[in-house]
């Protein structure tokens, strides 16, 4: 999933995206209103994480503004006054949550992950497909009795995937969702971990999961789409580039 953070103090934006990234997250940032302001008009994060007191245009400002405007993701603040009044204030804005520092990053993790599922309409940590079930709290996978080791990558393609089962996801809506702004990959590369995935999830079952629509996207079957077999782009797969190294 994709976040934006908002925050003006380099060392503590260089620790919190490596930790996010080892995650699986993709993580843009800022360092001031203006340039968080910017990128949260033009990119559907998942989830953005607000420092209040900022250079330029405070968290507050911004927080307002965006409501007002219409701008519904979910944030999340950070702030080092823990004050009754000032995480009032916040939410009272439009945040979502409340962070006060310091803070541990699992906390953090926690705190993403229960809003991305809550912008999603789920609120247990399990998603279940058919026999495939997701861990998001642990990010573990499983299907059947089998457990499913995956790079955070895969697993982020196929968590994105289970929160829209049943529904025709884009590459672009992939590609917006699954990688930053720092990413040196091509859209491309999307085929590439649907492949990998594939092996992974449905190879040596009766049943595909997986499915490939052709010039529309990608599929995790729903809860009523068992029963044909996967459709598989070979020609296009085949094309498809290697994925860079970050």
């Amino acid at each position: 999933m994709r976040i934006l953070l908002i925050e003006d103090q380099i060392p503590l934006i260089k620790a919190l995206r490596q930790g996010l990234e080892e995650e699986g997250f993709a993580v843009d940032t800022a360092t001031d209103g203006e340039e968080g302001d910017a990128k949260a008009r033009t990119t559907p994060y998942d989830v953005i994480v607000l420092d209040i007191q900022l250079p330029k245009v405070d968290g507050l400002t911004l927080l307002k503004r965006w409501r007002a405007g219409g701008i519904n993701t979910h944030v999340l603040m950070l702030t080092a006054r823990g004050t009754t009044e000032d995480k009032i204030a916040g939410l009272n804005s439009g945040a979502d949550d409340y962070l006060t520092k310091p803070f541990e990053l699992d906390e953090l993790l926690a705190r993403l992950r229960a809003l991305i599922r809550r912008g999603h309409q789920k609120k247990d940590p399990f998603i279940r497909v058919h026999d495939l079930t997701i861990d998001t709290a642990a990010r573990s996978v499983s299907r059947g009795t089998k457990k499913v080791s995956l790079t955070p990558r895969e697993y982020a393609l196929l968590e994105f995937l289970a929160f829209h089962a049943g529904t025709v996801v884009t590459r672009t809506m992939i590609w917006e969702h699954l990688y930053d702004e720092y990413d040196e990959n091509t859209s491309n590369v999307v085929d590439v971990y649907i492949r990998y995935l594939r092996n992974k999830i449905d190879k040596g079952f009766e049943n595909a999961l997986i499915m490939t629509k052709w010039g529309e996207g990608y599929m995790l079957r729903g809860p009523d789409d068992l029963g044909t077999a996967a459709e598989e782009p070979a020609a296009e797969t085949a094309k498809a580039e290697k994925p860079k190294k970050k």
